[in-house]
């Protein structure tokens, strides 16, 4: 058995709720064989906290940046399997944009983002591999210190 669940299973991953948007928006968009997932945030689990607020270099580490991260790409998968139905239908992972909350002289934004990209390969394998930004920002919505959202290209969609 090779599907996706079997190997979120196997690495121990158990994706949370999908969240509705607090906005006018969507959580996921697909057109034409292409899966647009708007900015997810860290959210703590099925609860209405984030893991961690502040800014990087500042009131967050490293290490819990990176935590941030991981929240965020499974809140993604989360809403990606919500409007899929399932992740078997995600054909290639194309792009992943994440957005950190930088204090001044922070620039590890790769290394915070990078544990979303590594959760990606180990879930979807070659087709986890994607092209990245990873960007400084002042604040983000709700004092987050990671947003995240990707584009994948879908099987059946």
């Amino acid at each position: 058995m090779n599907t996706v669940q079997h190997r979120l299973d196997s690495l121990g991953i158990q994706l949370p709720e999908p969240r509705a948007p607090a906005y006018s928006y969507s959580a996921v968009v697909v057109d034409n064989g292409l899966a647009w997932v708007s900015g997810q945030l860290p959210w703590d689990g099925d609860t209405s906290n984030l893991i961690f607020t502040g800014r990087l270099g500042e009131t967050v580490n490293l290490t819990e940046g990176q935590a941030c991260a991981r929240a965020c790409i499974f809140n993604a998968l989360a809403v990606l399997q919500d409007a899929l139905g399932t992740l078997d239908h995600i054909q290639r992972v194309l792009k992943v944009v994440g957005y950190v909350a930088s204090g001044p002289g922070f620039n590890q934004q790769p290394a915070v983002i990078d544990s979303a990209s590594t959760i990606l390969t180990d879930v979807f394998r070659e087709e986890g591999h994607h092209a990245r930004s990873a960007v400084g920002v002042a604040e983000l919505p709700r004092g987050a210190p990671v947003e995240i959202e990707l584009i994948a290209r879908t099987r059946t969609q």
